[in-house]
């Protein structure tokens, strides 16, 4: 999820389109909070892990 927010805002930034940013900005916040959960051992989506 992380990589395909940053594909997004890459995306975004070369074409100048606000809402690929917006949307990959989105992407990468949630990824990282989720990456995060999983890391300290909380599931995630009823899995112990989140990969």
């Amino acid at each position: 999820m992380i990589l395909l927010g940053v594909i997004l805002l890459i995306i975004g930034l070369i074409a100048g389109i606000s809402i690929l940013w917006t949307i990959g900005v989105v992407l990468v916040v949630i990824g990282a909070i989720l990456w995060i959960l999983g890391a300290v051992g909380h599931g995630v989506g009823g899995r112990r892990h989140y990969w």
